[in-house]
């Protein structure tokens, strides 16, 4: 699977970089038919704490799943979008299974 990570308003450095790779990487525990993953990194003007817009967008066949987080920093943004995106794997392919057995 390719990660393609992209950042908005800021210039991201290599250990962030490196960080959500590692962790979109993951994934493919989950669902054996991930083709890609986009990630988007990009900080929000505005005075809130929590003004770091992580969105993960996993491509697969049959659809897309997105998961968009506002959080203060990107690796938390990064953990819960995973976190969410494992579940929405699992539920996908079990979903695939079940048509195939019908």
């Amino acid at each position: 699977m390719k990660v393609f990570t992209q950042s908005v308003n800021f210039s991201a450095d290599k250990e962030l970089i490196k960080f959500v790779d590692e962790k979109v990487l993951t994934l493919v525990k989950y669902h054996d038919k991930i083709v890609n993953a986009e990630v988007f990194l990009k900080v929000l003007n505005t005075s809130d704490k929590e003004n770091k817009l992580t969105e993960i967008k996993i491509h697969i066949p049959g659809g897309d799943l997105i998961v968009k987080r506002e959080t203060k920093t990107f690796e938390e943004g990064v953990n819960t979008a995973v976190d969410n995106l494992k579940r929405q794997l699992k539920r996908s392919k079990e979903k695939h299974r079940d048509s195939i057995i019908s």
